[in-house]
C-alpha cells in the first residue's frame, strides 16, 4: 500500500475467528487481523507516513529546573509522562538513568524494563543503592532515558514512539549527623581562616590598625 508503513504483530488467542478494524488518526490508519491453524494472530497495522511522530513528554518532575532526589531508604523517586500521537504502540518501555560518569543504570522495579502503555515508574534509588555495591549510583547530573522497541537511537517514524532524553535530574547522598561534642571540626572552616588571615589585605589592614592605634597613644601623651 503506497505512502503507508506497515507493521506486523503476533499474539495467541483462542478460537478460529477472523475480524479487521480501521480508526482514524492524523491520517488514515487502518489494521487487520487473521486466524491461522495453529491459533496465533497475525495483525498488520498500516500507518501513513503523514502522521506525526510519536512523543512523549515527561510530567513528573518539573523540566522546567533541575530536580535533586535522595538517596535514602523509603524515599522513592516517581516518573511520570504522557504520550502523543502514538499509532504504533510498543510492547514495552526501557527507562534509564545516564550519569555524567558514563555510567548507566535501570530505573524501576524490573531492571528498566516495563509496560508499553505505562506512564509512570517509581524507583527505589535507594535499594538499588544497596543491592548493587560494585556499581553505586555517584552524587551527579543524571539523563533519564526513556524509549520502545526501536532502541535508545530509534530514528523518528510517524505513529511510533520517539526515544525521550530531556529530563535531567541529580541524586545525592545524605551525611550521617556527628554531634560538636564528639570532637568533630570544620575543617573547611579553619582553612578559611587561614586564607584570610594569610590574604595581603587583611595583612594591610591589621598594619593601618597598629599605625593608627601608635599614632593615637603618642598624640594623646602630648596632650
Amino acid at each position: 500500500m503506497g505512502g503507508e508503513l506497515h507493521y506486523l504483530e503476533a499474539r495467541q488467542q483462542q478460537g478460529g475467528q477472523s475480524q479487521s478494524l480501521s480508526q482514524t488518526q492524523s491520517g488514515s490508519v487502518s489494521g487487520s487481523q487473521s486466524q491461522t491453524a495453529s491459533g496465533t494472530t497475525s495483525s498488520f497495522l498500516s500507518i501513513p507516513q503523514s502522521a506525526p511522530a510519536g512523543l512523549l513528554t515527561v510530567t513528573q518532575p518539573p523540566q522546567q529546573s533541575t530536580s535533586y532526589f535522595k538517596v535514602a531508604q523509603n524515599q522513592f523517586i516517581t516518573f511520570g509522562w504522557n504520550f502523543s500521537y502514538i499509532i504504533a504502540t510498543p510492547t514495552h518501555l526501557t527507562v534509564s538513568a545516564v550519569c555524567e560518569n558514563g555510567n548507566t543504570y535501570p530505573v524501576g522495579p524490573t531492571d528498566g524494563v516495563i509496560p508499553g502503555t505505562a506512564t509512570s515508574v517509581v524507583w527505589d534509588a535507594y535499594t538499588y543503592q544497596t543491592s548493587h555495591p560494585n556499581l553505586p549510583l555517584a552524587q551527579a547530573q543524571y539523563t533519564l532515558k526513556i524509549w520502545g522497541d526501536g532502541g535508545p537511537d530509534a530514528v523518528r517514524e510517524p505513529g511510533v514512539l520517539t526515544p525521550n532524553s530531556a529530563l535531567q535530574f541529580a541524586l545525592y547522598t545524605p551525611q550521617a549527623y556527628t554531634p560538636i561534642n564528639s570532637g568533630w571540626s570544620c575543617a573547611g572552616c579553619s582553612s578559611a581562616v587561614s586564607q584570610h588571615i594569610a590574604h595581603p589585605t587583611f595583612i594591610a589592614l591589621i598594619a593601618t590598625l597598629m599605625v593608627m592605634f601608635i599614632s593615637g597613644s603618642a598624640l594623646l601623651r602630648r596632650i
